[in-house]
């Protein structure tokens, strides 16, 4: 619970559990499922690599990757044993080479390759914190991260090397004394990663790190602009594998995943990283994807699970037809709201039920989410088992089914911010606040109405964007949308919607008049959009959730 003491620290730099929030700002923490209890001594990294070689599984594939760096061409996997011989050998240029103890930060550059994915099991294996952080972000927002989380050390992809060196480059304007080595993997240089591996003898003993120590910080994803990071340690990541995956997936070793979120998000890091090697099975990671690509991924592997966000699902439904999905059991969806529009214009195009499920950076991953038979028209879910979650008012006061109010939740893991004073916005009275409006009904399915700050106040009705845009979404003209709520003199808000519309429909006066028309025959006329921008794409972070605040600053 959250007053238990901390198991002992193998740290040998501390920087990571002093810079802890005071444990009277923490969420309480709830351990009462047999699969959550973990000894004190855990690295998670180490459970999902070695054990399986150590067990007799060593020949099973782990990672699928494709080869675009080297004079080779073509597809390629890692078993289970070349994907820890590979992770002992990072860890060794990384303590040997680099000098790194336990504890120290360790930046992480890349996209989703099986390098990275080793680096980052590598850095964890080694005793070390792991600062992941996404492909686009450039120097202004990487220097930010560096000195924030007092990074020295990094491993950068050769292909993503530009922003990174501007951090250390004397006289630039992000440059920052903080950061002075750096090694680039996937790289043919005398001193890359690949390189030194060479050099090494693939003999390492992980480290022996406490349940309780910080291995992974994590900086949310940015859709408010102010990106946070938040401390996870070795128990958090084997939680994630432990709850979700294994209760509502019913994942097992002959499951294969691919997706789109990158591994540097939490969201990615569970579903195509973390999931599959806790249970043995095998992850396709590809960088780039197309609706086109993904869909080719599916039905080449014979992927089971996929890991995309709702956007990403909407386009791949008009193109599903021409694929062979038939050994799809779960596509996940996550990362932001999943409108009813596109749940049911997936399930038409393919048969298959969507498995929706809301989480987030701070409590590592999913927490509600039903799939398959399970799933309710409307609902995100239910519980996963492991978590416990309520509808609560402004005073922390349970509300009764039915009736709209604050998701409240806690489980095993929970918000711990790295030094930030948003940590009190975001746990009450031991209960975590994603920041999201919900309904519960009486059978305990959750429904997404809004996050908090985007629920529309207009002449005094309370108004759901999401449920704007999912409106919006059933015609036959819009691709994208995006709703929020913008002043106004004579109705302190009205409602405001940005649309992109498909190829062939022409962004007028009587497109406009017709969503409009439109939504009034969907939902309750008067939460239909009396202005529309139309914008040939929507602002969206890197791991595909739109970007609300920018709409908000848009000038139309």
């Amino acid at each position: 619970m959250k007053s238990s003491p901390l198991a002992p620290s193998s740290h040998l730099d501390t920087f990571a559990r002093d810079h802890l929030p005071p444990q009277d700002q923490w969420p309480v923490f709830v351990f009462d499922r047999p699969e959550v209890l973990y000894p004190e001594q855990l690295n998670c990294a180490e459970s999902l690599v070695d054990l399986h070689v150590r067990e007799g599984r060593g020949q099973r594939t782990a990672l699928h990757g494709v080869r675009n760096f080297e004079s080779a061409s073509g597809d390629f996997s890692w078993s289970y044993a070349e994907l820890q011989d590979k992770v002992h050998r990072i860890a060794q240029v990384l303590t040997e080479d680099l000098g790194l103890v336990a504890g120290n930060r360790l930046l992480l550059r890349g996209g989703n390759s099986p390098m990275m994915a080793a680096c980052f099991l590598a850095a964890i294996e080694a005793g070390l914190v792991v600062v992941p952080t996404m492909p686009l972000l450039r120097a202004a927002e990487l220097v930010q991260i560096i000195d924030k989380a007092q990074v020295h050390a990094a491993l950068c992809d050769s292909l993503l090397l530009t922003e990174l060196q501007h951090c250390m480059t004397p006289g630039h304007m992000h440059y920052t004394p903080l950061l002075h080595q750096l090694v680039t993997f996937r790289s043919a240089d005398s001193e890359g990663l690949e390189q030194r591996m060479q050099a090494k003898s693939g003999v390492f003993m992980p480290h022996p790190t406490s349940r309780d120590d910080v291995c992974l910080l994590a900086f949310t994803s940015g859709t408010t602009g102010k990106p946070k990071g938040t401390l996870h340690f070795h128990r958090d990541v084997l939680a994630m594998c432990d709850l979700f995956p294994r209760h509502v997936l019913g994942m097992q070793d002959t499951d294969v995943v691919c997706g789109t979120p990158p591994i540097a998000f939490t969201f990615g890091l569970g579903g195509l990283l973390a999931f599959p090697l806790r249970y043995g099975a095998s992850t396709v990671l590809l960088e780039k994807h197309t609706p086109e690509s993904l869909l080719q991924t599916i039905e080449k592997y014979k992927v089971t699970q996929c890991y995309t966000a709702p956007t990403m699902y909407r386009q791949m439904a008009g193109l599903a037809k021409g694929y062979d999905l038939g050994s799809l059991r779960h596509p996940v969806s996550a990362g932001e709201a999943l409108p009813d529009a596109t749940r049911h214009l997936w399930k038409d195009a393919t048969g298959i039920e969507l498995t929706d499920g809301i989480g987030g950076t701070e409590v590592i991953h999913i927490y509600i989410s039903s799939a398959g038979d399970q799933v309710r028209r409307g609902c995100i879910g239910k519980v996963v088992p492991g978590y416990q979650a309520q509808i609560v008012d402004d005073n922390m006061q349970p509300v009764a089914p039915g009736t709209v109010g604050r998701l409240a939740v806690r489980g095993p893991t929970g918000c711990r911010y790295l030094d930030d004073p948003r940590q009190q916005d975001y746990v009450k009275d031991g209960w975590n606040l994603p920041g999201d409006t919900f309904v519960m009904d009486m059978d305990g399915y959750f429904s997404y109405q809004a996050r908090n700050d985007d629920m529309i106040i207009s002449a005094g009705y309370n108004i759901a964007g999401p449920e704007v845009e999912s409106a919006l979404l059933q015609h036959a003209a819009v691709s994208e949308c995006g709703v929020v709520g913008m002043p106004d003199d004579e109705r302190g808000q009205i409602v405001q919607a940005f649309v992109v519309l498909k190829p062939g429909f022409a962004a007028d006066e009587a497109m406009s008049l017709q969503l409009q028309e439109h939504v009034k025959q969907t939902i309750a006329p008067f939460k239909y959009p009396r202005r529309i921008v139309y914008l040939a794409q929507l602002p969206r972070t890197e791991t595909g959730k739109l970007q609300r605040f920018k709409l908000r600053q848009h000038k139309s």
